[in-house]
């Protein structure tokens, strides 16, 4: 077994190479989502949720989203261009030293975007989990929504709210 730090305990079978990351008690206590997005293959802003968000924009929500899939697009057009290998997954994560961004693309186009504490390990399973769960479940797979356009199920967001709510790495934070 080898120990990444107090946040992490890393377990990697040698035969196989496969590794499990648990997260210490001191990583749970730490960690937190602040919010999701959810963009369509043209950017439009489908979906967005907020949890643990201390620090507003200061700008609207229409603009907020426009800013957040210019700089998404932007990324992953510098990712592409300077990546000296054929990166299979393409971009990933975005680190600032406040927040992590995590970034996961459907073949289909829709994108999903979570932001969260600079502890939380790569959420890379935990949107594609999102996606395949619960977005498709709930959005793609009833008649009464209609895609492309804003989410309107009370379902899928109650559904997604106690997903991220459950969590190992949410934690509701005060002051």
């Amino acid at each position: 077994m080898l120990v990444c730090g107090v946040l992490e305990k890393r377990v990697c079978d040698i035969r196989s190479g496969r590794c499990r990351v648990t997260l210490g008690a001191e990583a749970v206590r730490k960690m937190t989502v602040h919010n999701l997005f959810i963009f369509d293959r043209n950017g439009t802003c489908l979906h967005y949720s907020e949890w643990n968000r201390k620090k507003q924009a200061g700008i609207s929500k229409d603009e907020e989203f426009k800013l957040m899939y210019g700089m998404l697009f932007s990324i992953r057009s510098f990712v592409s261009k300077m990546s000296p290998l054929d990166m299979k997954d393409g971009f990933m994560t975005f680190q600032t030293s406040r927040y992590k961004l995590h970034y996961y693309e459907t073949p289909t186009g829709i994108k999903l975007v979570m932001n969260t504490d600079l502890s939380v390990p790569n959420c890379r399973d935990t949107l594609q989990q999102i996606y395949s769960t619960l977005y498709v479940e709930y959005i793609v797979r009833n008649p009464l929504c209609v895609l492309g356009e804003s989410l309107q199920s009370d379902v899928f967001n109650t559904k997604l709210d106690s997903f991220i709510r459950a969590l190992p790495f949410f934690s509701v934070r005060t002051a």
